[in-house]
């Protein structure tokens, strides 16, 4: 089967924002612009096409990211000739608590577009969203939403966007009138104004500029050249002798600038009508397309050497899996990126990780929880194999002849836990299926058992997120289950190095039981994990019995020391040891390294961590007071407060276990007028009286002296 569109004519992009700012509504003004849908769905009313779920519908948020195709021709300002060109959208969510979907949609983007309120400028998650870009290498289009309402403004959000996020973020557009009285915008690159009677016409104006708008106009455009020429010696050295750029050459330079990751075009207004067609133009002119973004880097399987994979049909076949679904109707959903090569529906491709064959069985192309089935797919392509057994997030599925593997999606861990149990002896079976199938969906939902209490654990990324699991269990799997109340995942720490012996030995009627270690344990920066170091010289202790003692560290480090929290950000380091030539096990050295890190640890300072959150409050001026002295009871540090058109933005670091139950309080504090935003920013130390006090609760004795 031939390919329908070139790679050259394909773009793989993102929605990505801070919740509200309007990314779901874009969307469909995009599929409506597009042809895809025949009327634009309300958010607030649950018609949207990408928000499908149930509980998106009732929220009005996005939870998961959905996948979209569409296609369009340049309406207003082409880069080349006329050529239609195929758009593979992703629609991520906003919330904090589904940031798992932003981070793995932005792994296997070639470009996003920025959406951002323009009544609110830049927000927190506009932010954390933006770093997450910053870390993938995806360039940017800016779109400025909702500056037809109310409070909007085009030039004060563009001003956070340079502040906040990066100085060189420029207008290629700028809108004509104010809030409700705006009536269309200007092209910086051709000069020309583009006007329409109501904000959603698909119908337009082309003219002159606006007698009021034409100094601000040149004043724009010359801000724009001269950041743009930056990034081609040729065009600069054009622009430098006074002559006069071409529109193409202007062009030209844009999409050179954007495609560096270093500058980001900026339009303007309210996602539907001529403003999304400039936006698609935008996408298109400016975007990369995958030949753009050049080679992905892998390891060959076999060697473990570095090698390149081409963004070419003709290339062995390497894809990245992203994202598991569970689909009600075709059952398990595999969503992908091709980087090179094609595959065929009936063929065999090999998952590097497991080093297992999967025979591809149906493909199909996304339309949010639609689906249309294809034969073939080539590179630069997004789709989704049906009923693959065993792949998972991250897995690279390969050439069976010439395998490689790409790298993989890191997310963070969970940061809020609960305990769970079904309701009905009938609900026991049928919750572990439930839960099993919501964790291979979601890298960011655990599942652990409390050996002590016999409890059953799910952790996640926030209240919310674990009530939408919770809730998704009983309307998709028919589980009924009880929760307990929400509980901060702490971890445990070292500040010291210190070091312990420990020699194990038991004798029995046959053989006996010997391991003896000599083990240092050390403090490692915030974020490095876990580190072992093998330092045994003069084979004291023999090699077979190193890695038994790497396991029996990690085992017991999960564990906890202190209070039964995983210890995190050390290093050990076995030096030293004896060894039995009869009764000496694998199993001995590991106990011995297990009770060896224990003892270690006690003597190293050890401290309990807790999770920091970037807390962002918009108030009144007037609960200003209330809303500071209130977080300064809960242990916060007040970074920064601005101000936002008449209200106060508060900045501050909280510790999680002190923002239980706090929307509430604060609609009660402010009578519903204020809101906030809270993200997860890093691990800091628990004061002392606090540990005691967990210490306690978690072992029921009195604390340990010197804690």
């Amino acid at each position: 089967m031939p390919r329908e569109y070139p790679i050259e004519a394909t773009r793989n992009i993102g929605i990505i924002a801070h919740i509200d700012a309007g990314k779901t509504t874009t969307t469909e003004g995009v599929l409506f612009n597009t042809g895809m849908i025949h009327k634009i769905g309300a958010v607030h009313e649950g018609e949207t096409v990408t928000d499908w779920m149930e509980q998106e519908r009732e929220r009005g948020i996005t939870i998961t990211s959905a996948a979209v195709t569409c296609y369009w021709s340049p309406q207003h300002i082409k880069l080349a000739a006329d050529q239609k060109y195929k758009i593979n959208i992703i629609d991520t969510p906003g919330h904090v608590d589904f940031t798992v979907e932003v981070e793995r949609s932005l792994r296997v983007l070639d470009g996003a577009v920025t959406v951002f309120d323009g009544k609110m400028g830049v927000e927190p998650q506009s932010e954390t969203v933006w770093r997450q870009a910053d870390k993938y290498g995806v360039p940017r289009v800016c779109s400025i939403n909702k500056i037809n309402q109310t409070g909007g403004d085009f030039y004060k959000s563009l001003e956070s966007i340079q502040k906040r996020l990066n100085p060189n973020a420029m207008p290629v557009q700028l809108p004509i009138g104010f809030e409700k009285d705006i009536c269309g915008v200007v092209d910086l690159v051709q000069m020309k104004a583009y006007t329409y009677k109501e904000f959603h016409d698909k119908e337009f104006t082309v003219g002159e500029i606006p007698a009021d708008m034409v100094e601000l106009s040149k004043e724009w455009r010359h801000k724009l050249i001269e950041k743009v020429v930056e990034y081609d010696d040729v065009v600069m050295e054009k622009y430098l002798s006074g002559a006069e750029l071409t529109e193409l050459e202007l062009l030209q330079t844009i999409r050179k600038a954007t495609q560096s990751g270093q500058f980001f075009p900026v339009i303007g207004g309210d996602n539907r009508g001529i403003i999304v067609q400039m936006m698609l133009d935008a996408v298109v002119n400016f975007l990369p397309s995958p030949t753009d973004k050049g080679s992905v880097k892998g390891h060959d399987l076999k060697t473990g050497e570095e090698v390149l994979r081409n963004p070419s049909d003709t290339e062995p076949f390497s894809a990245l899996a992203f994202k598991i679904a569970t689909d009600p109707f075709v059952g398990r959903l595999c969503f992908f990126r091709v980087y090179s090569g094609t595959l065929e529906a009936g063929s065999y491709v090999l998952n590097a990780r497991t080093g297992n064959k999967e025979r591809v069985g149906r493909i199909v192309r996304m339309k949010a929880d639609e689906r249309d089935e294809v034969k073939e797919v080539f590179a630069g392509d997004i789709c989704a194999l049906v009923g693959p057994k065993d792949t998972f997030t991250g897995d690279t599925l390969c050439d069976v002849d010439k395998p490689v593997v790409l790298e993989s999606i890191k997310f963070a861990d969970p940061v809020i836990s609960m305990a769970i149990e079904p309701k009905t002896k009938a609900d026991q079976e049928k919750m572990g299926i439930a839960m099993q199938k919501l964790a291979e969906e979601d890298p960011t939902f655990k599942i652990t058992s409390n050996e002590e209490t016999g409890q059953t654990l799910i952790a996640g990324m926030g209240e919310l997120h674990l009530e939408i699991i919770v809730d998704r269990m009983k309307r998709e799997f028919k589980v009924e289950a009880n929760v307990g109340k929400p509980e901060v995942a702490y971890k445990e720490a070292i500040k010291g190095t210190a070091t312990a012996e420990n020699k194990y030995i038991r004798q029995t009627g046959g053989r006996g039981q010997y391991g003896h270690v000599y083990l240092r344990v050390e403090p490692l920066e915030r974020g490095k994990g876990y580190e072992f170091k093998d330092e045994v010289v003069g084979g004291v202790i023999p090699k077979e019995y190193i890695k038994p003692i790497d396991k029996g560290i990690q085992e017991s480090a999960a564990n906890g020391v202190i209070a039964g929290y995983p210890l995190v950000d050390f290093s050990a380091a076995v030096y030293d040891g004896s060894y039995h030539e009869v009764d000496s096990s694998e199993m001995a050295f590991k106990i011995a390294a297990s009770k060896a890190l224990q003892e270690a640890v006690k003597r190293a300072n050890p401290v309990i961590l807790e999770p920091i959150m970037k807390v962002e409050v918009t108030t009144p001026e007037s609960n200003m007071g209330d809303v500071i002295g209130d977080l300064n009871s809960k242990r916060a540090q007040i970074n920064e407060m601005t101000d936002r058109l008449h209200l106060k933005i508060i900045d501050a670091m909280v510790p999680l276990s002190e923002m239980f139950g706090y929307a509430t309080s604060l609609r009660s504090m402010t009578q519903g007028q204020a809101s906030y935003s809270m993200e997860f920013d890093h691990y800091g130390e628990v004061p002392n009286n606090i540990a005691q006090k967990i210490i306690e609760s978690r072992a029921g004795i009195n604390v340990r002296k010197g804690m």
